[in-house]
C-alpha cells in the first residue's frame, strides 16, 4: 500500500488535504504573477482573469479526480481545474 492510499484502497484524507493546499497556493501565485506583468495598460486594474490552472504534478491524477468528485474542484477541460464558483471569490 502506498502512502497516498488509505485503509480501504481509497486516497488518504491527508493526501487530499495536501493536494488542495498545493492547488490553492499555485492558483494564488499564478494570479499574482499574472497581475504583476509589465506592459499592462495604464487604465486596466483589478483582479486577474486566472480562474483555472494545471494542478501540481506531485500528485497523481486520481487525487484530482477524487477532489472533483467531492466537489472541492471543478474540471475545466484540457487538464485545467478551478475552484467551485462560491470558492473563487474567497480565495483569489
Amino acid at each position: 500500500m502506498t502512502e497516498q492510499q488509505g485503509q480501504g484502497g481509497g486516497i488518504a484524507p491527508q493526501t487530499l488535504k495536501s493536494a488542495m493546499k498545493a492547488f490553492k497556493k499555485r492558483l494564488k501565485l499564478t494570479a499574482l504573477d499574472d497581475d504583476s506583468r509589465l506592459g499592462r495598460g495604464v487604465f486596466s486594474s483589478g483582479h486577474t482573469g486566472v480562474f483555472a490552472i494545471r494542478p501540481p504534478g506531485q500528485f497523481p491524477q486520481e487525487v484530482w479526480d477524487e477532489l472533483c468528485r467531492q466537489g472541492k474542484l471543478r474540471d475545466s477541460g484540457h487538464g485545467l481545474y478551478e475552484l467551485p464558483k462560491g470558492e473563487q471569490d474567497r480565495e483569489v
